[in-house]
This record gives C-alpha cells, structure tokens and sequence, in this order.
C-alpha cells in the first residue's frame, strides 16, 4: 500500500516572543504557508490565550496545519499533515522562518501505511 500521507512534526525553539504571541500574524502565516504548499484552504480556527500563548489549525482538503505556541519560551509545536501529492516541508519550513525559529527538530512520518515507522529526524539551527 502506498502512503495516504505525510505528516511532519516540528519542535521549534527560539522563536520571536512577539511572533508566538499574535494570533493574526501566527492566523496568517499558516493560511501563507498552506497555500505556498498548493494546499486548498477549507477552515480556518486560532484562539489567543490570557496572559499569552495561541493554538491554531487551518483545515484543508488535503489534511490540516496545527499550533501551539509557548511565547514565555520561545517554542511552538507545529504539525502540517498532506495527503496526495503535497509536499508538507513546504509549509513547515515557511512557518519556521516566518516564526524566527533557532533551532527546529522535525520528523516526517508516512499515513496510512500500518505500523509507523519514522521516515526522517533531523534538528538543525536556521
């Protein structure tokens, strides 16, 4: 069975805190990074958290883009699950940059093929 997926998880460190902080500035980088991806945007959902924080998903035909963001940090935890020919490094690499990421840790995992077997980690500073 071929994969009816790719899922890449990235852990990002040293991100901007006012960056992780604005859920319209976060809201758009996601809907950006969905639509550099070929992606179709379907719903779009992001709720800002008292005294910071903001978590996010843009739903697409395709799968989904999530968020949480962990501004006293510096982190954010963000997944960009594609189905069919979409490559969802596009995304999560737009998303890290515009986010001011440092440092990135990020796995890929192939959908829909039975057991998961991690297809790739690698953690780099940007």
């Amino acid at each position: 069975m071929e994969t009816m997926g790719r899922h890449v998880i990235s852990e990002l460190w040293g991100c901007d805190f006012a960056k992780l902080n604005d859920v319209e500035q976060i809201e758009q980088t996601f809907v950006d990074a969905a639509l550099k991806s070929g992606a179709e945007v379907r719903e779009v959902a992001f709720h800002k958290f008292a005294p910071q924080g903001v978590s996010g998903v843009v739903i697409i035909s395709e799968s989904h883009l999530t968020i949480h963001s962990f501004p006293e940090h510096g982190y954010a935890s963000i997944d960009v699950y594609t189905c069919g020919d979409l490559d969802p490094n596009i995304a999560a690499d737009y998303i890290a940059e515009a986010l001011g990421a440092q440092t990135r840790e990020t796995i890929e995992l192939p959908r829909g093929m039975g057991p998961v077997h991690v297809k790739q980690s690698k953690a780099n500073a940007l």
